[in-house]
């Protein structure tokens, strides 16, 4: 009396699922993952918000080795702030690969001209983003690619998607927005950048917003709180230059693991 009786072909079916299940769940785990980290901003205020998709078609990314450190480029380690002005490094985040820090220079930058303006409003929008660009070569080294398939990091004049703000329903436009996608390259994890510049910004404010962009994908994934840096989180009346405490902090990335830029084959056991 009270005792339960044991279905063996219930039992079987549940094994069943269960193993299916289980298959299902690690099959998921080992496909290919891409990974788009997207800066949302609203005016020019940022808040960094992760946003995963997951492919099939792209890398498996497990297991990865430990990161490490690369060199620092020249530009870099030559580079000393005599006003001691110090970082931001705690406000810049890392990522499941590490620190977002290039190892191969010169890094290939292709800026999209517009085609829905003249050729002459194309030209000015493309020097005022170069401006912005051009002075982050001072720290490392940097080349303007004619070919959008080789860039590393490329430029659109396009409007960003709408954000909704946290708490509520109300959606506000973004001047801006830079996401990177990883992949593979001869068994290497590598990774691109996209930035995206709205066709509102004009003038200084578009070579803030590119300079401002330009620092997030060259590696400092995160913002400054002083006024006095370009990276710092919301837009200002008068933007400021690339500062020594950007440099700094810069440099502090680029002295980092990370697991970009290194083998995904332990090529010790290669014979």
């Amino acid at each position: 009396m009270g005792r339960k009786t044991q279905h063996p072909i219930l039992n079987t079916r549940i094994n069943l699922i269960s193993r299916r299940l289980i298959t299902a769940l690690a099959f998921f785990l080992g496909i290919g993952l891409l990974i788009i980290f997207t800066n949302l901003q609203s005016s020019y205020g940022f808040t960094i918000i992760p946003k995963y998709v997951y492919s099939a078609s792209i890398i498996s990314l497990p297991p990865l080795f430990p990161p490490k450190p690369h060199p620092l480029p020249p530009t870099l380690a030559q580079w000393q702030d005599s006003t001691n002005s110090g970082d931001y490094f705690s406000q810049v985040t890392t990522t499941q690969v590490g620190y977002l820090v290039w190892s191969q220079f010169p890094v290939r930058v292709y800026v999209e001209p517009p085609k829905a303006v003249s050729e002459k409003q194309a030209q000015a929008w493309v020097n005022a983003v170069l401006q912005g660009v051009r002075e982050w070569s001072i720290y490392l080294p940097l080349t303007i690619v004619e070919q959008p398939e080789v860039g590393d990091i490329t430029i659109v004049r396009k409007a960003p998607p709408l954000q909704i703000s946290p708490g509520s329903n109300i959606t506000r436009a973004r001047s801006a927005q830079t996401t990177y996608e990883l992949y593979t390259s001869n068994n290497v994890l590598s990774h691109r950048f996209t930035i995206l510049l709205s066709p509102s910004q004009t003038g200084e404010y578009l070579i803030a917003a590119s300079r401002h962009e330009f620092g997030h994908a060259l590696g400092i994934w995160g913002h400054s709180p002083l006024q006095t840096d370009a990276l710092y989180f919301s837009q200002v009346r008068k933007p400021s230059p690339i500062s020594a405490r950007d440099v700094n902090t810069l440099k502090r990335v680029y002295e980092q693991p990370t697991s970009l830029g290194w083998s995904l084959v332990d090529n010790s056991k290669i014979n």
